[in-house]
């Protein structure tokens, strides 16, 4: 992880529990490049990394990357309450605050961003597919969402993106 200055305490510490988690930035970046390519001739890799690197410094995004990354390790260490704790191993398919957390990610962007995690939700490509592993023995209830809705929201940003990105949210 690269150590930045200007990021407050709250967004490392977001940072690193991706990545300790095994969520690289360009894993991510991925993603966005998933879901735009199509929409944009020349789309780089660099564009999806760094619009993704500007979704990260949202400290909405931040907090709903450690609460839910905490939550998931909390359920692998077995130290959540029944039925909470069987609910969140199994990522029971009618608990959705998984999906609220993330969404709280990518309203930061507005509405687009809603289809374009409905969208990498169910098609579930790269990252995303390990992190929904539940073979892995990993608790990734939470993270599997929150990745896709960090994607969804850097995606959202890039369809929104002007020649003046500074207009955006700098």
């Amino acid at each position: 992880m690269e150590k930045n200055t200007n990021q407050s305490e709250l967004e490392q510490q977001a940072r690193k529990w991706l990545a300790d988690r095994g969520v690289g930035l360009d894993d991510i970046a991925e993603l966005v490049f998933y879901l735009q390519s199509k929409y944009h001739d020349e789309l780089k890799m660099e564009d999806c990394r760094y619009n993704v690197e500007r979704v990260l410094t949202k400290r909405e995004v931040q907090n709903a990357i450690l609460t839910g990354i905490q939550l998931d390790v909390l359920a692998e260490q077995q130290k959540l309450d029944q039925p909470l704790q069987k609910t969140i191993d199994t990522d029971e398919s009618l608990y959705g605050i998984d999906e609220v957390i993330a969404l709280s990610i990518v309203n930061v962007y507005g509405s687009i961003g809603m289809t374009n995690y409905g969208y990498i939700d169910k098609q579930k490509p790269g990252i995303l597919k390990r992190l929904n592993d539940k073979s892995s023995g990993e608790v990734h209830t939470f993270l599997d969402d929150i990745v896709g809705a960090i994607a969804a929201a850097a995606s959202s940003r890039l369809a929104h993106a002007t020649a003046d990105d500074a207009l955006l949210d700098d």
